[in-house]
């Protein structure tokens, strides 16, 4: 089985077992189940259901693992001739999600 769902813009495809990167929720903490209502797509036994703009009935639930950060990216802002030169960083939290089942 496997499905494409959407979380907060971002489409992500799934199947169980997987484990899979998100962005926080406020109460999202390790432990926790977390459910995707936006299934996009579905597949089972060879039959596709593809959502007009989600599939009807269809869930995807995952157990949250725990928080980590992504890499640090540079962001630099610079105009010329100016003497404007602005380094900055950010990284991105996220956290782990295991997806224990999908719901058709």
């Amino acid at each position: 089985m496997y499905a494409v769902i959407s979380d907060r813009g971002r489409q992500l495809g799934v199947r169980v077992g997987d484990v899979v990167a998100c962005d926080p929720s406020p109460g999202t903490e390790a432990g926790k189940e977390l459910v995707f209502d936006q299934v996009l797509l579905l597949t089972h036994e060879g039959q596709v259901r593809v959502g007009t703009p989600t599939v009807k009935g269809a869930s995807v639930r995952g157990e949250v693992l725990g928080a980590f950060r992504g890499k640090k990216e540079v962001v630099f802002r610079f105009k010329r001739r100016k003497n404007v030169r602005v380094k900055n960083g950010h990284r991105q939290d996220y956290v782990r999600v295991k997806i224990t089942a999908i719901d058709a």
